[in-house]
Parts: structure tokens; sequence; C-alpha cells
């Protein structure tokens, strides 16, 4: 920006410190706010006791060891200075222990707690393994009658609840055991089954019940009420039986079930909540549980390995008393994320000193925010035990959230300077009649074929129009092989004298840019200046004279005027995709020009015969040779004129297949020019593209990339979304047949029991119910990747929406009625911009073909859906999916909620081209143009107020 004095120079600069001073300290304060401590019921004294199960973060029981039995040691488990360290480590926290199994190298538990004055009330784990179980019981007995310390003993933990044997059979080993030992002896169970189970009840000497009320969906208020609800009533029920919590507790990390949310804030103030309540009321129990244990992911998905009140690393992850830290390490992040952003914000504020304090503002925040948001990510990737999957699934996330970055950034520096810019540096006006010292020769070139010939002469009587005394037009016909249509053309042009020539070339070579090959051969000698115009533009006779005076600057080496339309009005799908392309024109290359990065197109352009001598001519192998062309002649050194003023008009495509062609073949040219040229866009090449233009060409392809990538991530989101649709509705099928007589009265089981005898033992409704269980269970385990795909779905289209709004107000001069249509228009193309990208990447063909609808007989409804048929698919699949989501799984898991949000929005871009194939194939909704006239005037008239 040029300084006008040296107090305005000063006021910038303070400004501009004092943005970076409040966009740095909202951070912090940000940070602060998100992390600050929170206050719990205060806890004195020892903790009553804990289950204990010694696996270090990478050992699990679950692992088979080739070779060896379930009753023998494997080498991967606990060793016992390992299992020395963690009692060691809860001694004078804790009072007393539970454990879970007698074998395995876990014997060695009572006699180590002794040594350092723990209770243990040992367990044997009991299944469907018979030979394991005794093996379990005749150590549970050794281990009682040998450890003093020892003062009850549990036969099985949640056999009955996972139905691994019949209550009779678990009824008589505790029974056995009783016979050898002189302590207590129950089995643990949820509350339920011990309502359920009378006789279970009859059997043991204690109630040992399971309260974990993160899996009822509670709220850690409510929870704490329910236990204590359930404890009543089981008083109640067994009034002679002692009760014990074995399990009770809160997961720090993992899903979100309905109220329950788990996070470490919730787990502190539970512990602390019960610690307070079991004293009060005298209540014994054993928290759930002493260290995380990673290795029941498996088995009860991530939540499962959060359950620790210390981390699998033995470290606690909060104090009993006083002020709780959510997230002891926030400061570090706050701070490492803020000195990271300082340095880019600065050099931003200094390098763009032309923006409005709240452009500076907007952009720098977002900036601090990105870098904030990556923080965040790793440090919470970090701290989670992460298995192979998960490992995956992170690497993806954050590589989207870098794209998801990128592409925000991309696209908020594009907003802030159009909405907050102060002046443009590089601006290119129309020049008055007389600016002109001299009228260099232009050569203008139509290259047509299968034009329609009325609307070619169209053309042809706009140029010959032209008030410019030095002027050629070459019309050169290629691949039309009907004489009715390019010999009309060839007669006009004769009519029109010596300055008009018709070249009519038959079948050739190298598409448009083949006849504008020909067409430079052609070329008058003397001619200084090539123009291009395409065969339904109507220009304005100053065009020329306005423009051409910019060559008289030697840097010049292609003067750009934007594209506009004159077909549209009164039709509402050609008013949509008349003011989706106005933003292109009217933001995209207004904004590129002021670092001389324009994209040069087709037609209404201008370009020195010099600089084209010097670069070479339209290149045959790339469909968007007029964007190629001015690439080359940037990367030579010449520089570009781009000018807002409409000096022509064409027509806008007739049919929703001809848009959609035509934006294929301009991302699938983008593609063709990336691969030839991306060398050019990388640093330290010898290229002569600045910085400026190095960074418009690679962030203006970044939004049609971003396109196939949210393809892809659609694809995977649908194929994410299958296990546990799939898994729930089964569960749900077979709640369904074990109700009483549904099955029987089918006379299914009948019939097939005639074949296979095991039928009505595989279909009784134990069985079925087993089966659904199971089945809910695999559904809880199958979390949704909520930062992998919902985030940046969510947060781009947000993003997204609210920038298109802001820009096409400030920027093009439409109504919000026409806003809208054009922002239906834009995201109608994603699917087509997607495929092209993707077909540009891995396919050789030079170019693609692209199939036109032939339906325009069909209804106006069948049509429209032709036009859209894989769009329709693509919307129609995630809204029956977010469906199936919603109504299976969105009631117990608020991920799930997200999940279908994210699969909706998803289908939006989709919804967005079905509606305009509607609209394209149906000229009969003319009708609702008109009924919403006085509702746009009104909307117009609010506006001009």
């Amino acid at each position: 920006m040029r300084d006008t004095g040296g107090g305005t120079t000063e006021v910038m600069r303070k400004s501009a410190v004092l943005v970076l001073l409040l966009v740095l300290g909202g951070n912090l304060a940000a940070w602060w706010a998100l992390n600050r401590t929170y206050d719990a019921p205060n806890w004195q004294g020892i903790i009553r006791g804990v289950a204990y199960s010694p696996y270090q973060a990478h050992q699990s029981p679950q692992r088979n060891e080739p070779g060896l039995t379930d009753v023998e040691p494997r080498p991967d488990m606990p060793t016992k200075e390992a299992i020395e360290r963690d009692i060691r480590l809860l001694q004078g926290r804790v009072g007393a222990i539970r454990t879970y199994s007698a074998i395995n190298g876990l014997e060695v538990i009572p006699a180590i707690a002794r040594k350092y004055g723990l209770r243990v009330t040992a367990g044997a784990w009991i299944d469907g393994r018979w030979q394991r179980n005794e093996a379990e019981i005749t150590s549970l007995i050794d281990l009682a009658q040998n450890n003093r310390n020892i003062n009850r003993v549990l036969v099985g933990n949640e056999s009955i609840l996972r139905n691994d044997l019949p209550v009779k059979r678990l009824i008589n080993y505790i029974k056995e055991v009783k016979e050898g030992v002189k302590v207590p002896v129950s089995t643990a169970e949820p509350y339920h089954v011990w309502f359920d189970h009378p006789e279970l009840a009859e059997a043991v000497d204690f109630i040992a019940i399971h309260v974990l009320p993160y899996w009822e969906g509670l709220s850690v208020a409510d929870g704490i009420q329910h236990a204590i609800r359930e404890y009543t009533k089981l008083q109640m029920r067994y009034p002679d039986k002692p009760i014990v919590f074995t399990e009770i507790g809160w997961p720090s990390d993992g899903r979100t079930r309905m109220a329950a949310v788990a996070s470490q804030e919730n787990q502190a103030r539970f512990i602390r909540e019960w610690l307070n309540v079991a004293r009060q009321r005298n209540i014994d129990f054993f928290f759930m549980e002493a260290f995380d244990q990673p290795w029941k992911h498996s088995i009860e998905g991530r939540v499962g390995s959060y359950w620790g009140l210390f981390t699998a690393d033995r470290e606690a992850k909060f104090p009993v008393s006083g002020p709780v830290d959510p997230h002891p390490r926030w400061m570090l992040l706050a701070l490492l994320s803020t000195l990271l952003a300082a340095a880019p914000i600065a050099l931003f504020l200094r390098r763009f000193s032309q923006l409005r304090p709240a452009g500076h503002a907007v952009f720098a925040g977002m900036m601090q925010l990105s870098v904030s948001a990556l923080f965040w990510m790793l440090y919470v990737g970090m701290g989670q035990y992460q298995t192979w999957g998960t490992l995956f699934t992170w690497t993806l996330t954050l590589v989207a959230l870098s794209l998801m970055i990128i592409v925000v950034l991309a696209e908020g520096f594009e907003m802030v300077e159009m909405l907050w810019i102060k002046q443009w540096q590089r601006h290119f006006p129309p020049l008055p009649p007389g600016a002109a010292s001299r009228f260099p020769k232009v050569s203008l070139h139509l290259a047509i074929c299968n034009e329609p010939p009325q609307m070619v002469i169209e053309t042809l009587e706009s140029l010959a129009k032209l008030d410019y005394p030095n002027f050629e037009v070459l019309v050169i016909d290629n691949n039309t092989m009907d004489e009715a249509v390019w010999r009309p053309v060839e007669t006009h042009c004769s009519k029109l004298g010596e300055r008009f020539r018709f070249f009519h070339l038959g079948k050739w070579p190298g598409f448009k840019a083949g006849a504008l090959n020909f067409g430079l051969k052609q070329t008058a000698p003397d001619a200084e200046i090539v123009g291009v115009v395409d065969s339904d533009y109507v220009v304005r006779p100053d065009w020329l004279r306005a423009m051409v005076p910019y060559f008289e600057r030697p840097e010049i080496g292609f003067v750009q005027s934007p594209q506009d339309h004159r077909d549209w009005r009164g039709n509402p799908f050609k008013e949509m995709i008349n003011w989706e392309y106005a933003g292109f024109f009217r933001i995209g290359m207004v904004h590129r020009n002021e670092r001389d990065a324009i994209i040069e197109h087709g037609t209404m352009t201008l370009i020195r015969k010099s600089a084209m001598d010097q670069v070479g001519h339209w290149a045959e192998w790339c469909i968007c040779e007029d964007a190629e062309m001015g690439l080359r002649l940037m990367e030579a050194g010449w520089q570009s004129a781009y000018c807002t003023e409409i000096f022509g008009r064409g027509l806008v495509p007739d049919s929703l297949a001809g848009y959609k062609r035509q934006r294929f073949r301009w991302a699938y040219g983008a593609v063709q020019i990336v691969k030839r040229y991306w060398r050019w866009m990388m640093p330290f090449t010898g290229s002569r593209l600045t910085v400026g233009q190095r960074y418009h060409f690679l962030a203006g392809w970044v939004p049609w990339f971003a396109d196939a990538l949210n393809m892809v991530l659609l694809a995977l989101a649908l194929v994410w979304t299958i296990p546990p649709v799939a898994m729930a509705s089964a569960a749900l099928v077979l709640k369904a047949a074990w109700l009483p007589g549904v099955l029987d009265a089918s006379g299914l089981v009948a019939g097939l029991a005639q074949i296979w005898p095991d039928v009505p033992g595989l279909l009784s409704a134990d069985s079925l119910k087993s089966m659904a269980l199971g089945l809910e269970k695999a559904t809880e385990r199958f979390e949704y990747p909520l930062v992998l795909f919902v985030v940046p779905t969510l947060v781009v289209f947000a993003f997204k929406s609210v920038r298109f709004v802001a820009l096409y107000s400030k920027r093009v001069e439409c109504d919000g009625w026409q806003r809208l249509g054009a922002g239906v228009a834009g995201l109608a193309l994603t699917y087509t911009i997607g495929r092209a990208v993707m077909q540009g990447f891995f396919s050789r063909r030079s170019m693609p073909f692209l199939r036109t609808p032939k339906c325009e007989d069909a209804p106006a409804l069948i049509q429209g859906l032709k036009m859209a048929r894989d769009e329709t698919v693509l919307f129609a699949v995630p809204l029956v999916a977010a469906i199936a989501v919603l109504l299976l799984q969105a009631r117990d898991f608020v991920d799930a909620r997200a999940w279908a949000a994210m699969l909706l929005v998803q289908a939006v871009p989709y919804a967005a081209a079905l509606v305009q194939s509607m609209i394209a194939a149906a000229p009969s909704l003319a009708w609702v143009r008109r009924a919403l006239e006085p509702v746009r005037a009104g909307s117009q008239a609010t506006t001009a107020d």
C-alpha cells in the first residue's frame, strides 16, 4: 500500500499490533475458558476398594499364545515385579482390591497385597471353558486358605449376564467353593440379575452388585441416585444379605450415551461424590477400576479402556481433594499454539496492510484457530490408547483436518480481501476514447463447430460494429459436416466485407485449440494482437478501443474482460447458472487480478501476438487451452490486465447436461494443467511465476480437489455406516423373533427341524436373546469417527455457506432469491467436478467422453431424474443411511445423531443437483417464478432501504 504519510503509517502499525495482541490474547483466554478448574466434593481418607487388573498398556488377557492351554501362564502376562509396583502405588490410597482371576500368574496378587497391608476380595473367572473353570476354582480355594488378607471371594464375574453358563451350574461352583473356604462367597453380577434370579441370591453369602450408570445413559447426578435407589431396593428384597458394590465408577473417555458423557471431569465428579455418599451410608464398594485397561477396547469399545483412577502408565488422573484441572497440560498447549501462530499472523498483518482492521482480525483469528485446532487434535490423539485401527483413523483425521484448514484458509483469505480491502493496487478500468496513441491491428478469431448459423451471424454483426479502425475477423469452422449449418455463416462473412474471412476445415484435429492454431497461421502478418471471441457473444462497439491501449504497456501480455450472459431472464434454470457464473468473474477473478494471477478464458480475451510467438501456440493436448495459454504467458514473464467492465454477453447452456459438461471440461482441464506444470508451482524450481501467482493457481484449484475428496469421504462414511446399522437391524429382528410364539406361529422352526434337528435349540428364546445382546454389544463397540468425518464436513459446509452469502451480498449485484439459486447451482456441480478431478488424475485420455442424456421427450419429472441420475442415487443413499442411523441408534448415542447430521449435509450437494435438474427439465416451473415475484420485490425493496 502506498504510504500517504507518516501519521497514516503509524496508525496502521498500531492497528496491526492491536489486532495481533487481541488475537493472541484471545487464544490464551479461550484455552483458559475451556480448561478452567472445577470443584467437586473433597475427600479425605483412604478409598475403600478398587477393582484391580494388572495388565499394562501393551498387555491383554485375550491374546492366545500358540502351544499353550487356557490354564498355562503366558510370557506376556504381568510380571510379579510389575504387580508389586502397582500394589505399592495403591498402598495408602486404597484399603482393599478385588481381582478377577486366580490363575495365569495372577495368583501372586493376594500375597503381594498382604505385604502392603491391603485386603483382597479374590475372584475366579468363570465362563464356558469347563477345564479352565476347574483350574480357577482350585486356585481360588487354595489362595483363600493360604492368605488371611482375603476376606471374601467371588466365583465368576457377570457370567450370567454374558449367558456363559446356566445359573444352576454357577450355583454348583459357588457351593464347591463354600465347602473349601471360611470366608463369605458370592458371584458378581449387575443389579438386575439379582432381581431376576432369587435362587442365585439364596446360594451366596452376600450380594455383589455392579452398577455402572454410564451404561444406563444417565448423567453423573442421576447416576449417583440410581445406584442408591437400586442398592435400597436390593436391601429390601434381600434384607438378610450384605450388599457390596463390586464395580461402580465412571469412564474418563469414550462415546456419549444419552445423558452419560464420558470425560475426565465427569469421572472426577462421580468418584468424589460417591466417596462421600458411600461414607455417609456406610456402603462397601470397589471402584471400577484401579488402572486403565486398553485391552478392553476390543470388547467394550473405546470407553472400555478408560475406567481407571490411574492411566495405563500409572499416573493419577485427578486429585480426590481440591480443584480439578481437566487438562493439566493445557497451558503448555496454549502457549505453544500462540507462539507458533504469532509469526505467521505478524507476517500477514505486515504484508497485507491494505486490509481494514476487521479483515485483519478475521483472518488472523482464522489462522490462530487453525493452529490451536491442530495442537488440540495432536494432544487428544497422543493422549489416547491407540490400536492399529484407531491409529489409522487418527492419521486420516490429521490429514483431513489439515486439508480442511487449507481449504478454509484459502477461501477465507479471498473472503477477507474481497470484503475489507481499502484499495486495489492493480486496477484496469476501461480507457476513455482518445487514450490510445496508436491503433495496432487486432485479429479476432471465432472457432465454431456445429453452431446454429443465426447465433453466429448475430455475433458477427456485433463485431462488424466495433468502433476500432484496424481489425480483422477470422471465422474457423471445424468438424461441421452438415453444409446447411456452415454455409450460411460463410455467405454472411462475404457480405460483411474483406475484414471477415471464413475457413471451413471439415474434419480437423485438436478440437478448439486445433482450429485456433489454424487461425494463427492465417492471421494477417501485420497483426499485433490476437483476440478470441466465442461464437455466441454479442460484443460492445467500444471493446477494442477501451482495452487495446493497455498493450502500450510493454509488460502486458494479455487483457481479459469478464464473461456475461444475455438470455437468462424469464428462465429459472438459466437465471440460476447465470448468477453462479457471475460469482467467479466478480469475485474470484478480481481477487486473482490483485496478484496478476487471473485465469485466461477463451472469450473476450486479447493477447499480444509476439508473446504467443514466444511461448508457442494453443495447446491441443489440453481441453482448457485458454487457461493453459495464460499460465504459460505468466511463466514467461508477461503480465495480465483484468477489466471488470462487461464488454460482451453470450448465452448460458440450454440444459443441465450442457452446464455439467462445460464444468467437467474446466475441472478436467485444470487437472491436465496441474499434471504437466506442477513443478512450476513448487519453490526453488527456477519458475518465473511469482509467489502470488503460484498461490492463486494452487488455491484456486483446491476447492475442486476438495469436491473430489468429499466424494471419497462420503463413500468411506457410507461404508462405515453399514456395519452398525446392519447389526442394530439384526438385533431388532432377533428381539422380535424371541417374543413368545412368533417363530412357532410362523412354522419356520418346525419346518427347519425336519432338515436340521438342532434348529429348535439354536432358535430358542435364550439363543436368540443371546445373539441379539451380542449384536447390541458389537454395535456399541463400533464408534463413529466424528473428528475424521463430522468436523471437517460440518465446519467446511458452515464456513462456505457464510462466505458465499457474505461475498455475494457485497460483490454480486443480485437479490436474495438469485443468491440462493446461484448457491444451489454451485452445489449441484459437486459431483461433476469431483468426478472430473478424479478422472483427470487417473485417465490418460486427452478428451474424456461425457454422455449427454437423451430424454427430451420424457415427462419433466422423469427427465429431471435422468439428467441427475447419479446425483439422485448419491442423494438417496446417504439420506436413507441417515434415517436408519437416527431410527436405530440416535436415542442412545449422541455421536450417532452427529453422524446422521453429517450424512445429511453430505447429501445436500446431490439434493441441489436434483432440484436444479427438475427446474431445468420443467419449463412449466415458470409459474413458481411468477408466484415468487411479490416476495422477491419485497426483498429487493428491503435491500434498497
